[in-house]
C-alpha cells in the first residue's frame, strides 16, 4: 500500500497544485487538522488560511497554500481540496496582497462609519483572504 498522499488543489480556473506528500495540514471549520497516509475516508469545510503540504521528494521541502475556504475530501490517500482561489506561495504578488490588505481596512472603516453590516461583512472577509496571501507569502 502506498506510503504517502497525492494531494490535488483545484479552483475554477483549473489544478492549482498537484504533488505527493507526507502530511497536509489544513485549517478546517472545527480546527487544525493534519492528514497522514491511510486517513479515514473524510469530508471537511475548510476556512480561509494557508494548507501545508510536506512533499514526499525532501525531508526539508514544505509548499505553502493560501486556500480562500473551500471543500476538502480525504479518500484512498487522496487529498483533494476545492476552493474558490488558491495561490502558492511562489506566485503571490505580495504588492498586490498589500494593496487589497489596504483596501479592504478603508472599507472597514467606512462600514463602521455608516453602520453597514453587509459591507462590514464583505471588508472583513476581504481583509482576512489578504492577510492570509501575506502570511504565505512570508514563507519563502
Amino acid at each position: 500500500m502506498d506510503q504517502h498522499l497525492t494531494v490535488n488543489i483545484v479552483t475554477p480556473s483549473g489544478v492549482v497544485y498537484d504533488h505527493h506528500a507526507k502530511i497536509v495540514v489544513v485549517k478546517t471549520v472545527d480546527g487544525e487538522m493534519g492528514i497522514l497516509p491511510h486517513h479515514a475516508p473524510i469530508i471537511a469545510p475548510l476556512i480561509i488560511d494557508e494548507v501545508r503540504v510536506n512533499r514526499i521528494d525532501s525531508e526539508t521541502h514544505v509548499d505553502w497554500i493560501a486556500v480562500n475556504g473551500g471543500i476538502m475530501e480525504v479518500r484512498d490517500n487522496v487529498v483533494t481540496i476545492i476552493a474558490d482561489s488558491a495561490e502558492r506561495e511562489r506566485e503571490i504578488d505580495i504588492a498586490r496582497a498589500q494593496r487589497a490588505k489596504e483596501r479592504a481596512e478603508r472599507m472597514i472603516a467606512e462600514a463602521k462609519a455608516h453602520d453597514n453590516v453587509d459591507e462590514l461583512s464583505r471588508a472583513t472577509v476581504a481583509l482576512h483572504r489578504a492577510l492570509n496571501r501575506i502570511n504565505v507569502s512570508n514563507h519563502l
